[in-house]
């Protein structure tokens, strides 16, 4: 620890807060986290990297007190796997406020906290089945880490699939040199969904009817209006519409179960309302498809069905 005087304010650090968050990450870690960022970065030489290591040694340590099995140990557990994602925010945190990220460090900090969470559920089942000889703990657990891998990998082909529309589509207005207005413009407009990100007060209606976006999620929003005004409460606050991710589904195996006592029930409950979730995810992704299918026809353009093979 050396001693300097303090660079960054709390300012500078709510400047790291991502624009939209988990509710777990925003409520229970960011207004704890603010003030170890703070210190960290103005008193210590600490890197991203070596918390990313402290993070995956703590959740080391959650998976072994997981094995023990009793509440104590579960206890314990559910403490160090807090710790361990605490520890994990902070890094990412320190990386943006001192613009000492990595492609390296974002790789290690991936791969340190998938083989921590697996771990962790692992150890929690094994250690359940063993204390109880009910194999149902197996069953459950497995079918529960098959659905948070199934995640994944819907994750990153949606996300390959949005990325190649909002490309399609800019290379399209690009091409013709005009916005979604048809009139002249030098660049494309932009996606709503970027202008609501970065000015979240904004009415999504609003935007788009000003005809100064390019509208994608026209169909979600039309068959679910009633929640376009809970969506735009929860930007408000900077808490992500998509309720139930994987860290949802992390927090209350590993830490809401082993607490309550309740591992069975909370890991029924959390995999189904994951589960539940990827499916709303998937069909908004349908009717995103059909929106850019639809735009791309008005401008004669290619079709997501016209999409090279990956």
């Amino acid at each position: 620890m050396h001693s300097s005087p303090s660079r960054f304010s709390k300012d500078d650090v709510r400047g790291t807060f991502k624009a939209r968050d988990a509710w777990w990450t925003v409520l229970l870690v960011d207004p704890l986290a603010a003030p170890a960022v703070r210190f960290l970065a103005n008193h210590t030489r600490v890197t991203p990297n070596q918390l990313s290591l402290l993070a995956f040694v703590l959740g080391l340590g959650s998976a072994g007190a997981f094995l023990g099995a009793q509440y104590r140990w579960l206890v314990l557990g559910a403490v160090l796997f807090y710790l361990a994602f605490y520890v994990d925010c902070i890094d990412g945190k320190i990386a943006r406020l001192k613009g000492t990220g990595s492609t390296w460090g974002q790789w290690l900090d991936f791969i340190f906290d998938r083989i921590r969470i697996f771990l962790c559920v692992l150890a929690l089942i094994v250690g359940q089945y063993e204390r109880t000889g009910q194999a149902v703990f197996l069953v459950v657990g497995m079918t529960a880490v098959f659905i948070e891998c199934m995640r994944y990998i819907n994750s990153s082909t949606s996300e390959r699939l949005r990325q190649y529309m909002r490309a399609r589509m800019s290379e399209t207005l690009r091409g013709e040199g005009t916005n979604a207005k048809g009139t002249a413009a030098d660049e494309p407009l932009p996606f709503i969904e970027d202008v609501l990100t970065e000015n979240p007060d904004l009415d999504p209606e609003e935007v788009a009817a000003s005809g100064n976006v390019v509208d994608l999620q026209q169909g979600f929003r039309s068959k679910f209006k009633f929640y376009n005004k809970f969506r735009h409460t929860l930007r408000r606050h900077r808490i992500r519409p998509h309720l139930w991710s994987g860290i949802e589904f992390q927090m209350f195996v590993c830490i809401v179960g082993p607490l309550t006592y309740q591992v069975l029930p909370m890991m029924i409950a959390a995999a189904g309302l994951l589960l539940v979730f990827e499916v709303i995810l998937v069909y908004k992704l349908w009717l995103n498809v059909r929106d850019f299918d639809r735009a791309m026809a008005a401008h004669g353009g290619r079709s997501v069905a016209d999409a090279p093979a990956k």
